[in-house]
């Protein structure tokens, strides 16, 4: 095996839907993933995949990820304040629908975020998300090796 070189993947791994599409990516750029988790996840044998357990308080995951990532690594997640932080410290980051949090995208991100909690929180919306498609399983696929590419250039 050779040493990895190029950013490092984290991926927010509690209810991600994409675990076994990045782990497939990475290889292909001999990337190391970090999945970060409260438990629950079944650990590889790949040296090139690792799993960290974090305790099960409220953004452990999200503040071990920040704190462990650096600018250029790749982090996966759905979760908005998390993705703010890393686009704050210059991480490339995606949401598992394929969706880059940018510094132009971020803010608009953090609003509609909000608004849709204070909606839910009055009782005007449910607090259902849409499903989970093979579309966005897709569109993932191809924003995570646009992504790979750009961060391994850099």
């Amino acid at each position: 095996m050779t040493d990895p070189v190029g950013p490092a993947i984290f991926v927010d791994a509690d209810a991600c839907p994409v675990k076994d599409e990045v782990v497939r990516v990475a290889e292909r750029h001999d990337l190391v993933v970090t999945f970060v988790s409260n438990g629950g996840l079944r650990p590889s044998r790949d040296p090139m995949i690792r799993h960290v357990v974090v305790p099960k308080s409220a953004d452990a995951a999200d503040d071990w990820i920040v704190e462990n990532s650096a600018a250029g690594d790749i982090v996966i997640t759905s979760d908005v304040p998390l993705a703010a932080r890393c686009v704050e410290k210059h991480v490339h980051t995606l949401a598992p629908t394929g969706r880059p949090f940018t510094p132009e995208t971020i803010g608009m991100a953090v609003a509609m975020r909000d608004l849709k909690q204070h909606l839910r929180e009055t009782g005007e919306i449910r607090g259902f998300n849409p499903g989970f498609s093979a579309r966005d399983r897709s569109a993932f696929l191809s924003a995570l090796d646009l992504t790979m590419r750009r961060a391994v250039k850099r």
